[in-house]
């Protein structure tokens, strides 16, 4: 009798799983329904949606900053936009597997803006962000009823994506050029998409902070960010 109620309530609950959005590109947000699911509290849910659509929108804006700086892709040996791009999120499943393989993402930051650096730009700030914000997750993509996320860190995360997104934007060689181009190579023309993606960045990682502290009723404490000084929060 157990088994039959327990395959009830899974049939149940497979036949709720809602209908997903469908995006303009085609790709669907649906996610097949899963048994671990049962080991999952509405916490876990929503961080692994929020994680999945951060990557989302990083992958996004690597292969906007490389299309935008096609230097970058060839030092590395990439022949487009897209093929750098992928090889940075290859490494997630080896940061996830061992705290060895994780990057220094403070220093990835600072080498992306270094005057004397010759390597990809691009491949240096895109892993030091994904790194950064992986860590906000202490680099778990699945989570279960025994996790806990810190709201401290994710609210910390997205203080620091301003940070990054200020550098980005301002940051400039001695001979007067950006080190890297995003908004726009016509100042006559406005291009605000980088500040859009970047914009939901922050803005999902201080929602997911929030619900946390609320869950957890630990309170985040609260810290002015100088953002000029490129100094991050500790993670």
């Amino acid at each position: 009798m157990p088994f039959y109620i327990a395959f009830l309530l899974l049939f149940i609950l497979t036949g709720c799983v809602g209908q997903g959005i469908l995006r303009k590109d085609g790709v669907s947000t649906e996610r097949p329904f899963s048994a671990a699911n049962l080991a999952k509290n509405d916490t876990d849910m929503m961080a692994e949606l929020n994680q999945r659509e951060l990557l989302r929108s990083l992958k996004l804006l690597s292969e906007k900053l490389y299309r935008r700086n096609p230097r970058e892709f060839r030092k590395s040996g990439h022949e487009s936009a897209e093929a750098a791009s992928a090889s940075i999120f290859a490494q997630i499943p080896g940061w996830i597997a061992s705290p060895s393989n994780q990057p220094d993402w403070q220093e990835n930051f600072k080498l992306a803006f270094r005057e004397d650096y010759t390597g990809d730009r691009v491949g240096a700030f895109i892993s030091a962000l994904t790194s950064m914000v992986m860590a906000s997750y202490d680099y778990k993509s699945e989570f279960f009823l025994p996790d806990s996320l810190s709201a401290q860190k994710l609210y910390n995360s997205a203080r620091n994506i301003e940070v990054a997104v200020w550098k980005l934007s301002n940051a400039k060689s001695t001979q007067g050029d950006k080190f890297l181009v995003s908004n726009s190579m016509d100042p006559d023309i406005a291009n605000l998409s980088f500040e859009r993606e970047f914009g939901k960045l922050i803005a999902q990682q201080d929602m997911l902070a929030l619900f946390v502290e609320d869950k957890s009723n630990r309170s985040i404490s609260r810290v002015f960010q100088n953002v000029a000084a490129f100094v991050f929060l500790p993670i």
